[in-house]
């Protein structure tokens, strides 16, 4: 759950600087900061406003996915005006008066309140040179699963796979005899299968290919549900490390997480929280297993 919620926050605030983004991108001055407080609508005594556009798209995040980007400020104009002519319905209803909406303000307090803190005490609270750090901590002594990039000539027929054998066995070219005789869709490009781990073929596939060291190919057919299997075993290699590029999102999340659960302890020790009621002793029970 607490993956679920930092990524989400994440995209989140990703879709409103780009909504923020593409007004500034309007704005006849390119290089001026967009201004939030800049109307963008009115609807009876409400103005609508660039912020107002921003919490929107940090709110509509995953439904904004489904819509091309140039269209996300008048999707999410239309639903600010929506939102607020039913707003202003409400307040003529009186609706803002009575305690379940208080009671729903109160919350909404604490949940912005919470949220604000978590963007700028949490989630930017952790660098580039800290993410860094831990990428360098965790691949330094990395070993990858082991790869290889075969080829093979699959043949319907055991008896003319013996024979292919034989033609290999006497300094045929592998390539050529794949190009030549097998019925697999790897045949035009000489059998090569290009690499792959374990888990990736079938299972005897898999087991003949991995057994052979480079430059070796299988002395005998191997039968799998498709026919029968000449391989040649390429070359040999381990899975290299993630660039710094790819594996950067998820090891900055899971610094944040860190980060979110440092705090959370810390704000714990600085605060009495008591559960109260029929919760009580379930809380405690989930406490003592710590």
């Amino acid at each position: 759950m607490l993956r679920k919620f930092t990524g989400i926050l994440g995209s989140s605030v990703a879709v409103a600087a780009l909504v923020i983004g593409l007004s500034a991108a309007q704005a006849q001055d390119a290089d001026a900061a967009p201004d939030l407080d800049k109307p963008v609508a009115k609807v009876g005594q409400s103005v609508i406003t660039e912020a107002d556009l921003a919490y929107a798209a940090q709110d509509y995040a995953q439904q904004l996915q489904r819509v091309p980007p140039t269209e996300w400020r008048k999707v999410l104009t239309d639903v600010l005006v929506e939102m607020n002519l039913l707003a202003e319905a409400g307040a003529e209803e009186k609706l803002a008066e009575t305690d379940d909406f208080k009671r729903l303000m109160a919350f909404e307090r604490t949940r912005a309140l919470r949220n604000a803190y978590f963007q700028k005490y949490i989630q930017s609270a952790i660098t580039e040179d800290e993410v860094k750090a831990a990428y360098e901590a965790e691949y330094a002594n990395y070993q990858g699963a082991p790869e290889i990039n075969a080829a093979h000539i699959l043949i319907e027929k055991e008896d003319e796979a013996k024979d292919i054998i034989k033609q290999l066995e006497g300094g045929a070219d592998f390539a050529e005899l794949a190009k030549e005789k097998s019925t697999g869709p790897s045949g035009p490009n000489g059998g090569d299968l290009g690499f792959f781990g374990k888990g990736q073929m079938v299972p005897e596939f898999e087991t003949a290919a991995f057994a052979l060291k480079p430059g070796e190919f299988t002395k005998e057919p191997v039968q799998t549900q498709f026919g029968y299997h000449v391989i040649l075993n390429k070359e040999a290699r381990t899975q290299s490390a993630p660039a710094f590029e790819t594996a950067e999102g998820q090891i900055r999340q899971e610094l944040v997480l860190t980060k979110f659960r440092e705090v959370l302890e810390e704000l714990k020790a600085k605060n009495t929280v008591e559960i109260i009621g029929a919760d009580a002793d379930e809380a405690k029970a989930e406490e003592s297993k710590k």
